[in-house]
């Protein structure tokens, strides 16, 4: 507005003056509502909210650990076992390096007799080269004028073809260790002289991928039938959209599926959360809460929102309800380690006095909204703070879930911990291009997970899954 537009205004007299203020405080609350939202987007990162640490770029924060120090110094602990290259007592190879001259003198020493023998072992790598084996299968006719061929050993159906320990180490090194195609030519060549084309290493995925079917649908029953289950999902690119990668685990247990949506529509065609009666453990993504299963809630995600609230919002309701959870959290592990079973029902109360104390003041710095001025659909925005109070309160047995159930955790980094190589796989080839494909890496990547938390390593299960052996899943827990 000009000099002479407010001079104008101010000639019409005090109503059109208040009329104006009135419009420019209006847009002044609007704009300061839009400067602190901005605001509070600049200033969340993986410490104080839900954001991945892949997305502070580099100008990542301080670490900041909500932990408590142990007291303890860094490295190896008095009684810890430790690990060290121990000497083989029979070697596999021999060589005995002889003694033929003085060093000194140079007198011929070939005749003489050692008088002791020290010794020194190198661990390492034999040439590495791919075994051919010809499998001859007779034939022969007999005096009834019939022609009977041997049978050949199962899975040996082509005149050429490789054989299950190549197979095995290129869904490894694909479908474990997430090298791409490309690289994984290049290293197969370099390692064992194989040539092996991208099309014949998507052979062997679409075949391992079949080959894993079986156990991942018990893997599937059985996270049905367990007591305590973790969900998750993140992000992952398809065919240039964004997909979704739901994740269902339990200590023993990992099953992953790919699907267009993220709610409910991927949670049914997962197949667990349908008719699963136990606890889901998840992050208060709404669709869960659509399944008559019990809840219990991340706590580590609710400890980065009230960092960002103490921190940003500067409010100290924030930093008691940390301080509350971190002392919840000591008390069950104490409890735990002690043998119990549960927590005293004097500690009981105190924490529950303590958490309702955290939410009174919580409402207190954060009460409710005025009713707009202008009629809007919908209730009245009632901000972060607000919202995560109202959660700790009508979701309180769920927050606390933890604390009432000690085969509950306290967060829900198991299922984080699952995803997190499937991002890197995202990482590292971009997206997938094939829906087959992705399909065949979530069987391959489910049944290598639940071999590895029941201590059968990575290649070992591979190799079964290849000689009609797979590793089974686990039993329901």
């Amino acid at each position: 507005m000009t000099r002479e537009d407010a001079l104008a205004v101010f000639r019409l007299g005090p109503d059109a003056v208040a009329d104006v203020l009135l419009g420019m405080d209006e847009r002044i609350r609007a704009q300061d509502a839009r400067i602190a939202k901005l605001e509070g987007m600049m200033a969340k990162n993986s410490r104080n909210s839900s954001k991945p640490p892949s997305s502070d770029g580099l100008a990542k924060p301080a670490p900041k650990s909500l932990r408590k120090k142990s007291g303890r110094k860094p490295g190896g602990q008095q009684g810890h076992p430790g690990g060290t290259l121990e000497r083989r007592k029979n070697p596999d190879v021999v060589e005995a390096h002889r003694v033929d001259r003085c060093e000194k003198c140079g007198c011929d020493l070939r005749n003489e007799k050692a008088q002791g023998m020290e010794q020194r072992q190198v661990f390492d790598i034999p040439p590495v080269e791919l075994l051919v084996t010809e499998h001859q299968a007779e034939v022969k006719q007999c005096a009834c004028g019939h022609t009977t061929t041997a049978a050949f050993p199962e899975g040996v159906v082509a005149p050429v073809q490789y054989g299950p320990c190549i197979k095995a180490t290129a869904i490894y090194l694909n479908g474990y260790q997430l090298l791409p195609y490309a690289r994984l030519c290049e290293t197969l060549r370099d390692l064992f002289n194989t040539p092996l084309s991208e099309g014949t290493l998507a052979n062997m995925v679409r075949q391992a991928g079949r080959l894993a079917q079986g156990s991942v649908d018990g893997i599937r029953d059985a996270l049905g039938a367990a007591a305590v289950v973790h969900f998750d999902e993140t992000g992952m690119r398809r065919n240039g959209k964004t997909n979704w990668m739901h994740c269902a685990s339990t200590p023993t247990m990992s099953l992953f599926t790919l699907h267009n949506r993220r709610g409910m529509e991927a949670m049914d065609a997962a197949g667990v959360l349908p008719g699963f009666a136990g606890t889901a453990v998840h992050d208060y993504w709404k669709s869960y809460y659509h399944y008559k299963c019990s809840h219990a809630l991340c706590n580590a995600h609710h400890l980065r929102d009230l960092t960002y609230i103490h921190e940003q919002m500067e409010q100290p309701w924030a930093e008691e309800a940390i301080g509350t959870l971190l002392s919840i959290k000591e008390g069950v592990e104490a409890a735990k380690a002690a043998g119990s079973a549960a927590l005293a029902p004097d500690t009981l109360r105190d924490f529950e006095q303590r958490w309702q104390q955290v939410l009174d003041q919580g409402y207190a710095a954060n009460p409710d909204p005025p009713p707009p001025k202008k009629k809007k659909r919908g209730p009245p925005a009632k901000g972060k703070a607000r919202n995560l109070v109202e959660r700790f309160d009508h979701r309180r047995r769920e927050v606390l879930a933890f604390m009432h159930d000690f085969d509950i955790p306290f967060d829900n980094n198991l299922a984080e911990r699952d995803l997190r190589m499937n991002k890197v796989k995202q990482k590292i080839s971009g997206c997938f291009r094939d829906t087959g494909h992705s399909e065949d890496f979530c069987r391959i990547r489910s049944y290598i997970c639940t071999a590895r938390k029941n201590t059968t390593g990575a290649f070992e299960a591979l190799s079964g899954l290849f000689q009609a052996h797979p590793a089974m899943s686990a039993a329901p827990e």
